[in-house]
């Protein structure tokens, strides 16, 4: 009877392990392709029309387990010195100590802390995004823009979202509105490669 037991016990833990990984195999990894992924920004300029840029090749690591959302994760790393308001003299301002101090502070991240399946296409994506040295939590709309193949037969997945932050809450306060406008809309769109 122990020994019929003991199978038992041996079969249930196999079963567990088996269980878990496939779990674990559910979750894919990628990696951001950053010659097809855009970070662009726009802020209101004198209460007239907008001034347009963009962060040039955002990197990052993202994990999508199909299974379950709740594990998803978005890791996104912009470099500050590829910003490109096609303005020699504005981006110098921007990248400056009264805007970004690229100097000071190199990079912007985002680094997702929690993930929600909202409908068949849609995450709610609440993550930690840290600009001018300051970190702040924000909530954003994901939409996934499609899967496909690569030239080279490589998964390729697509996603996109926009948001409003308000450029004050990242200590960037220099020319207040209404010559510069405090509200920044940014739309970022990720094509990520599965690793």
């Amino acid at each position: 009877m122990n020994r019929v037991r003991g199978k038992l016990g041996a079969m249930v833990v196999a079963m567990g392990l088996m269980w878990t990984a496939a779990s674990a195999a559910r979750a894919d990894d990628y990696q951001t392709d950053p010659v097809h992924s855009f970070v662009i920004f726009r802020v209101h300029h004198f209460g007239a029309g907008y001034v347009w840029g963009n962060f040039i090749g955002p990197k990052g690591a993202i994990t999508l387990d199909g299974g379950d959302a709740t594990k998803d994760s978005f890791d996104l790393t912009v470099n500050a010195e590829s910003l490109d308001t096609r303005n020699g003299n504005r981006d110098k301002d921007l990248k400056g100590p009264d805007f970004f101090d690229t100097k000071q502070f190199p990079t912007l991240t985002f680094k997702s802390t929690s993930v929600k399946k909202t409908g068949d296409t849609t995450l709610e994506v609440t993550g930690d995004l840290t600009a001018h040295g300051v970190t702040k939590s924000i909530t954003v709309e994901m939409d996934l823009t499609g899967t496909g193949q690569g030239m080279k037969g490589e998964t390729r997945t697509g996603f996109e979202t926009t948001f409003t932050i308000n450029r004050s809450d990242y200590g960037m306060t220099y020319d207040p509105p209404p010559a510069i406008g405090d509200e920044v809309r940014i739309t970022v769109a990720i094509e990520a490669i599965k690793q």
